[in-house]
Order: C-alpha cells, then structure tokens, then sequence
C-alpha cells in the first residue's frame, strides 16, 4: 500500500505547501511501504487512520492542539488521536491507559466533571487537534516508527500552523511534546502551556507536574485553555 499525498485532507495539504515535493515525503512512503508490505497486521492504526486527527479537525477550526508521542502500541487502542481510545475499554480495566486515567483526574480536580471515557473524538469536533509526532507504530513497541520521517511532516505541520494561526493554545506534556517548543514560538500569540507527561508515575515529576505530588491538584490546563480563548473570542471546549 502506498501512502500518498492525497490521504491528507486538502486543507492540510495547503498548509503544508512545497513539502510533499521534498525528499523527506519521499522517504516516509518509502518506509511506510515497506512496513505495510512487511507486516501490515503489525502496524497501528491501520493505514486509513493514520490522518484521522487531520480529518477530524480541520485547519479553519484548530484551536488548541495537543501533541502526543505515538499511537498506542497495545492491541485495540489506536484511533489516528493522540491520547484516544475506543469508547468500549472501561476505565476501571488493566487496558485503560495510565495517561488517559491521569487527564480524568486532572478533569475532575478543574471542576469539569468525570469524563465517562477515554474516547477523545467530541475533543476534536471541537477544534482539538490530537496530534501525535509519529503517526504509526509496531504492535508492542513504543516508539517503533519514530524515525521512519514522521517528524519531518509533523514538524513542517506544526511549524506552519503556528505561523499562519494566531491565539492557538498548545498543550506539551513531557520532554518529547516540548522538543517541538522552537518550532511553536515561531508563530504569533501562542499560549504554551508544558507540565510533565500524563502517564504512569511521570505525571508528578519535574517543576511542572500535569498532577502536583499527592495528586489533589491539576496544572490547570484545561481550564487555562477555556480562559485563554473566551478571551480571544473563541469559543470554550466542552472538555467532558
């Protein structure tokens, strides 16, 4: 299966400009082709999602934009969004992911209430863009496809939606989301907002936890987030 151009939403592509004429494209199809021909079975989310967050939330529409690492790497989690699962894994079972358990607290302690969950889809109808820097990873292996050329389309993506939309929030959590910081400033008006990653013990570690030690208070960004574009004329996120 050949990944192309076309399996990106026009806007997307306009955003994107001259990319898809560089040789970094040409190399992530390569390699994406020769992982789907190898083992397609392996490979998470199928090909046919890997742009779902792009589909999802259209450039127009973006207004906060959380970038995540890659899709999860368990079998039935990966849904082309960052931090989404399917609606029918139950919070309470081992399978629920430990980030997605840390962003309900955190929800919870804002005051929006428990989100019922972990699918993020209604996140991004509503201009959420779940972004993750690799779009594609082997069944049980983290980190598998980070260096098959995913980062140069996500950082080509990001760089120039920060130059070309004002007032975005950006949420970074974890060393990796932050990496991509040089990249964000470049835009105009950009509210940041970096706490450490949500997952597993991480969730309360460095100088800006995303829950502070003892777990009974949040880094606020969802409510920071509300705040930043009620005051930009945008309208809030229902977050639950």
């Amino acid at each position: 299966m050949l990944i192309s151009q076309e399996d990106i939403p026009k806007d997307w592509q306009t955003l994107l400009g001259d990319y898809f004429a560089s040789s970094a494209w040409l190399a992530l199809q390569a390699n994406l082709r020769s992982e789907l021909q190898t083992h397609p079975e392996l490979v998470r989310p199928e090909a046919k999602n890997f742009f779902n967050a792009l589909r999802l939330t259209p450039v127009d529409q973006v207004k906060v934009v959380i970038l995540g690492q890659d899709p999860y790497h368990s079998p039935g989690l990966a849904q082309g969004l960052a931090f989404s699962i399917p609606s029918d894994v139950l919070t309470n079972s081992r399978a629920f992911p430990s980030s997605l358990r840390n962003i309900r607290k955190a929800l919870a302690l804002e005051g929006f209430g428990n989100l019922p969950h972990g699918d993020l889809h209604h996140w991004a109808s509503q201009g959420v863009l779940l972004l993750n820097t690799a779009l594609s990873v082997k069944l049980g292996e983290a980190g598998s496809h980070a260096n098959i050329g995913w980062s140069s389309l996500v950082n080509q993506l990001i760089c120039a939606l920060a130059m070309q939309k004002p007032h975005l929030v950006w949420m970074l959590w974890g060393g990796h989301a932050q990496s991509k910081l040089s990249l964000i400033e470049k835009g105009q008006d950009q509210l940041i907002l970096r706490s450490s990653h949500p997952s597993g013990l991480g969730v309360f570690k460095t100088d800006r936890p995303f829950l502070k030690p003892g777990g009974q208070e949040s880094c606020g960004h969802f409510t920071k987030a509300n705040q930043w574009l009620l005051a930009h004329d945008q309208s809030k996120i229902n977050w639950v």
